[in-house]
């Protein structure tokens, strides 16, 4: 990378660490179960509430024990529920119509993170009703407060319902870009492992290693501190020793609950820590083709991993340490290898590809581009990439690929 600009990226990172311990972080408050909502509700003085979800949330009925406990208080509410896989900007001007038509006074997000990142983005529109979503897309464009805004995970992946950050693709730009903001926290979050039973197996597999994701990028990056290197270190150590039952038995609750803890563990630390290029080459991904960004994540991160190298060696060996796949005996090379090693056997064992169908080689030098804009100078990354290094992992990962890269 080019000296300036690679000077200009650790700057602009050292800014924003310096900065960290005066941001206004905070943490939503934990409801274990959904009946414990009413109190919430009178806490509020809700009236009316609009439900941001998708169609699979309603079909499998993980919307019911919600609206039971809005009925039995005398909540008016309305549903959105067409949420795509990555939400669009469409579907956050569709579910704010919604909520201004309905009156909605707060907003309960049901689902993974794309409705609980369409419900952000709405809230977001709800005090800028005069902003397009594109004019607030960056870092702290949303300064005002959102109306009171519950997440109800029913996955353990994203660790949505403790970010600041929402992620909206627009589809005629070919674009995917977040909405960074400390308003954008929800003010509460709903941890009921019961609303995860019925989640299909490709589904809690690949959220399931999306909260790795996290752990591991919040871990290995250069903006860590003791509080988000623990975190990491024990949201690793949950998904390795629970995903994998999760996955053979949903109704497994022990196993399920612990994965929501993953997963929120994780969400706070990459929350402070931020993530790297594995996010920046997913989101590419979710936004010119829709990749599920969970499965995105899970098929790049051994790449990625592999070519930083030796200077992520000390942190993976760290990892797998906390995570029971090595010993100290090891050492930090044969560590990080193992570790590695580790992410594609589980990988491979609940069925997750090493290759991504659907990448045009023609579209790579665009998603690079947009991949290198997102990453840098943002991401504290361990090694800083150029766009045409970040090109190398479209090769990899594509599945015509036949071992050549670029």
């Amino acid at each position: 990378m080019f000296f300036l600009k690679a000077a200009y990226c650790r700057l602009y990172q050292a800014g924003f660490r310096l900065a960290l311990p005066f941001f206004p972080y905070r943490e939503p408050e934990i409801i274990p179960t959904c009946s414990g909502l009413d109190k919430v509700l009178k806490k509020e003085n809700l009236t009316s509430i609009l439900i941001v979800t998708d169609r699979g949330i309603v079909a499998n009925g993980l919307t019911e024990p919600l609206i039971r406990v809005l009925k039995e208080n005398g909540i008016r509410f309305a549903v959105y529920d067409k949420t795509e896989a990555n939400p669009t900007v469409s579907n956050v001007e569709e579910a704010f119509s919604l909520y201004k038509d309905s009156g909605a006074q707060g907003i309960i997000a049901v689902g993974g993170g794309s409705p609980m990142d369409c419900a952000k983005a709405v809230g977001a529109r709800a005090v800028y009703p005069k902003k397009s979503i594109e004019k607030m897309k960056g870092i702290l464009r949303v300064l005002r407060r959102l109306p009171p805004l519950i997440a109800v995970p029913t996955t353990a992946g994203t660790g949505s319902e403790v970010t600041l950050a929402a992620i909206i693709t627009d589809k005629e730009k070919h674009d995917k870009y977040g909405l960074i903001s400390f308003p954008l926290i929800p003010r509460y979050a709903v941890l009921d492992a019961a609303l995860t039973y019925t989640l299909p197996p490709h589904i809690t597999s690949s959220t399931g290693i999306d909260a790795l994701t996290h752990a591991v990028e919040a871990y290995i990056g250069r903006s860590t501190t003791k509080e988000t290197r623990a975190l990491a270190l024990e949201a690793a150590r949950l998904v390795f020793e629970n995903v994998e039952a999760a996955y053979k038995d949903g109704s497994n609750h022990r196993a399920r609950e612990n994965m929501l803890h993953a997963a929120h563990k994780a969400g706070l630390a990459f929350s402070k820590s931020y993530v790297g290029y594995i996010h920046a080459v997913a989101h590419s991904l979710g936004g010119f083709y829709g990749t599920p960004h969970g499965l995105a994540n899970a098929v790049i991160m051994p790449y990625v991993l592999e070519a930083y190298g030796k200077i992520v060696h000390k942190k993976l060996y760290k990892m797998a340490l906390a995570s029971g796949i090595c010993t100290e005996r090891d050492g930090r090379k044969k560590g990080a290898e193992l570790f590695i090693q580790a992410i594609k056997d589980l990988n491979a064992r609940m069925n997750i590809p090493d290759k991504i169908a659907g990448i045009k080689e023609a579209d790579i030098p665009l998603l690079s581009g947009h991949a290198e804009k997102e990453a840098n100078p943002l991401y504290p990354v361990p090694k800083l990439m150029t766009r045409s290094e970040l090109a190398a992992f479209y090769y990899q990962i594509a599945d015509w690929n036949t071992g050549r890269t670029k």
